[in-house]
């Protein structure tokens, strides 16, 4: 599932061609993807002006001139294909389309069907079901150490379960809360509610640096991700740990001793990479 850089990715590349633009027309080929479309979603939007495009979370907020906010998330396999001038014929998987006044088609693909469209108002969309209990957003300038040990306080399950938990910290997935606690030296295993101090200052440092290093490549393309563009990202290739059960991590020889290289174990049913090592 897309995670935060590659939501972010798409918001990037989206932007430039939405914000400011009036959508001409809006076309809904069925009537639901991982749940119902909102009622009338086609005629709401068309004719409405895109003023901003926002990112909460692993979700993007198209909001419009009416104060109307589209919530889109892009679940297991969903993406925004762009087209400049006529497009191509649609395909079985493009499933909602978006036509602008410069001309430009935007097309939402899912094959899977994971993805999801909801509707808000400006005033109600922190208070909405699927963003109101998230936590605070990695890259906001109020997300510190102290931010993230108040967050992990008293948490006695291990530190990997609590940053994949959406109320701590929003956005993160499996894939960079391994990356984000191998540069942090913590390991996956150790007691959440014991990163306070220097140590919460250093995951929370880690994580933005991941986030951010992920961001600048354009997300990890393992899957199904794909920029607006249709490019690739290029993060994967700069994994520390995420995926390498049995290489030498970057930071020490551990392959050549008796930890065995980078280990793999399964944490709530998702696999988790780190080094013995290295992460304490």
């Amino acid at each position: 599932m897309p995670e935060l850089p590659e939501v972010e990715t798409v918001r990037r590349g989206l932007t430039p061609v939405l914000v400011g633009k009036r959508l001409a027309r809006v076309v809904t080929y069925r009537p639901d993807l991982r749940v119902a479309l909102p009622e009338g979603l086609a005629q709401r939007l068309t004719g409405r002006r895109v003023v901003a495009l926002g990112r909460r979370s692993k979700y993007l907020l198209w909001h419009f001139d009416d104060a109307t906010v589209l919530i889109v998330h892009l679940g297991m396999s969903g993406r925004v294909r762009v087209f400049d001038g006529p497009p191509p014929p649609r395909g079985p998987h493009d499933h909602v389309v978006f036509e602008t006044d410069a001309g430009a088609t935007l097309r939402f693909c899912d094959p899977r069907r994971f993805g999801l469209m909801a509707l808000s108002d400006k005033a109600s969309l922190d208070r909405h079901p699927l963003l109101a209990r998230l936590g605070g957003e990695p890259l906001d300038e109020s997300f510190d150490g102290a931010a993230l040990a108040a967050r992990l306080k008293g948490r006695r399950g291990p530190i990997k379960n609590a940053l994949m938990d959406q109320s701590v910290v929003a956005g993160l997935g499996n894939i960079y809360v391994c990356e984000s606690l191998f540069r942090a030296g913590l390991s996956p295993r150790r007691r959440a509610g014991t990163v306070q101090g220097q140590r919460a200052r250093r995951l929370a440092g880690a994580i933005r640096e991941v986030l951010d290093a992920a961001i600048a490549t354009g997300g990890s393309s393992i899957n199904d991700h794909r920029r607006p563009s249709g490019e690739l990202g290029y993060f994967q290739h700069d994994f520390a740990v995420y995926g390498r059960e049995g290489e030498t991590c970057p930071q020490c020889d551990c392959a050549g001793r008796r930890s065995g290289g980078i280990r793999r174990i399964v944490q709530s049913g998702r696999s988790t990479f780190y080094c013995a090592t290295r992460q304490r």
